[in-house]
C-alpha cells in the first residue's frame, strides 16, 4: 500500500500509525477463518440442513467475516476518547440486549443467550458486551486512578471520596456485578469467568488495592466451585473430563481421533473425515478439523498468531503513558487470548470443554463481530499518537 508519510488525510495518518503487524496477523486469522469454514462448514449444512444447503453456512460466514475486516479497519481509525464513547453505548446496548434474552430470547440446550431478529437471524448480545465491558471498566478503572493522584497532589485527606479515588472502582465493581448477575442466569458461566478473569487483570494492572485483587480472584475460583455443585451441565464437564468413563464423551474423543489423524502435515484439504460426526466441527471444534486436514504445522501456526497478537500488543504499551489506553488494551488482549486459549485447549481435552468460538475463524456471526469490534478498538488505542507516531508504526 504505497502512501507517503506526507499524506495528511484520515487514511493516511491511521496508516502511518496503526500497528500494521498487529492488523497483518489479524487479516491472516480472518483468512485462515474463511479457509475453516470452507473445510468444515459443508458437512455440517448437509447433516444439519441437507444437502442443498452445503454451501449455505459458507456463504453466510463469508458475508460475516468480511464485515468483519470492515469493521475493524473502521474501528481502528477512531480516536482513544472515540472508542471510550463507542464503548460505553455498546456496553449499555449490549447489556439490555443481553438482559432481554431471559424474557424473549429463545432457549438452546438449556440455556437463553439468543435473541432472533427477522431477516437477521439471530444474535448473541453478550459477545458484544465482553470487549465494550473492557473498555469502560478500563475507564472506571483509571479514572480511580487519576483521583488517587489528584488526592496525593493535594495533600487533604477529606477528597478519596469525593473526587472518585474510591467511588470509580465502586461502579466498576457494581456493573461487574450486574453483567455477573445476567451472565449467571442465561446461564452463561464460561462467558462469566472470562469477563471476571479480564477485569481481575485490569484492576491487577492498575495497581490498585491488592486485597481487593485477592478479594475478587477467590470469588472467580468460589464461584467456579460454585457452578460445579449448583449447575448440573457444569459438572458433568468436569466429571468427563475427570473421568471419561463418567459419561459421553463422544465430541472430545472424535476431535482427539482428529489430531491423531493429521499428524504433522494433515491429509490433506478436503480429506478430513472425523468432520463428518463432530455435531460442532465449524464451531467449537473447528481447531481439530484443522488439524485432521492442514496438521499440527497449521496448528503451530495459528497458535502463534494468537500468541503474537497478544504480546505484539503487550510491548506496544509498553511505553504508553495513559493508563485508560493500557487497561483498555490490557482487557481486549487479555479477553482475545484466554478465549483461544479456552477453545484451543478444549479441543486438546486439556481442559473441561466449554462452547467458546476460536476468535475470527469458528462460525458464528455474532462471535466474529464481536471479536473484530474488540480488535478494531485494540488498532485504535495503540496507534502511535503525537510524538511517537514520529517513527512510524
Amino acid at each position: 500500500m504505497a502512501v507517503s508519510r506526507t499524506d495528511t488525510s484520515t487514511l493516511g495518518r491511521w496508516w502511518w500509525t496503526v500497528d500494521r503487524w498487529t492488523l497483518a496477523a489479524l487479516l491472516m486469522l480472518i483468512g485462515f477463518g474463511y479457509v475453516m469454514m470452507l473445510a468444515a462448514s459443508p458437512a455440517v449444512a448437509e447433516r444439519v440442513i441437507g444437502t442443498a444447503a452445503r454451501s449455505l453456512l459458507f456463504l453466510k460466514q463469508v458475508v460475516f467475516l468480511g464485515l468483519a475486516a470492515a469493521l475493524m479497519v473502521a474501528v481502528s481509525l477512531l480516536s482513544p476518547r472515540a472508542v471510550r464513547r463507542l464503548a460505553l453505548l455498546g456496553c449499555l446496548g449490549a447489556l439490555a440486549l443481553t438482559a432481554a434474552t431471559l424474557v424473549i430470547g429463545f432457549e438452546t440446550k438449556g440455556a437463553r443467550r439468543w435473541l432472533a431478529f427477522p431477516l437477521l437471524g439471530t444474535m448473541q448480545p453478550s459477545e458484544f458486551l465482553k470487549p465494550c465491558l473492557a473498555v469502560v471498566t478500563a475507564w472506571l478503572l483509571a479514572e480511580g486512578k487519576a483521583a488517587a493522584a489528584l488526592r496525593a497532589a493535594s495533600a487533604r485527606p477529606g477528597l478519596g471520596l469525593l473526587h472518585g479515588q474510591l467511588l470509580w472502582p465502586a461502579l466498576a465493581m457494581l456493573l461487574l456485578g450486574f453483567v455477573a448477575v445476567v451472565l449467571k442466569s442465561q446461564p452463561d458461566i464460561g462467558m462469566l469467568m472470562v469477563v471476571m478473569s479480564v477485569f481481575l487483570a485490569q484492576f491487577f494492572v492498575a495497581g490498585l488495592n491488592l486485597l481487593l485483587v485477592g478479594v475478587i480472584g477467590a470469588m472467580v475460583v468460589a464461584g467456579g466451585i460454585g457452578a460445579y455443585f449448583i449447575l448440573p451441565h457444569v459438572q458433568s464437564r468436569v466429571d468427563r473430563f475427570l473421568d471419561p468413563a463418567s459419561g459421553d464423551t463422544f465430541q472430545i474423543t472424535k476431535a482427539l481421533e482428529a489430531f491423531g489423524n493429521g499428524g504433522l502435515f494433515g491429509r490433506g484439504p478436503g480429506e478430513g473425515r472425523v468432520k463428518n460426526a463432530l455435531p460442532d466441527a465449524h464451531a467449537d471444534f473447528v481447531f481439530a478439523v484443522a488439524g485432521e486436514e492442514f496438521g499440527f504445522i497449521i496448528c503451530l501456526l495459528i497458535l502463534l498468531l494468537f500468541a503474537f497478537v497478544v504480546v505484539r500488543g503487550l510491548v506496544r504499551l509498553l511505553g504508553e503513558t495513559d493508563m485508560f489506553v493500557v487497561l483498555a488494551a490490557t482487557g481486549l488482549l487479555a479477553q482475545f487470548g484466554l478465549q483461544a486459549f479456552v477453545n484451543m485447549a478444549s479441543s486438546l481435552h486439556l481442559i473441561p470443554t466449554k462452547g467458546m468460538t476460536l476468535p475470527l475463524v469458528s462460525y458464528g456471526g455474532s462471535s466474529v463481530l464481536a471479536i473484530a469490534l474488540g480488535m478494531g478498538m485494540l488498532l485504535a488505542l495503540t496507534r502511535r499518537r503525537g510524538s511517537r507516531a514520529e517513527g512510524g508504526a
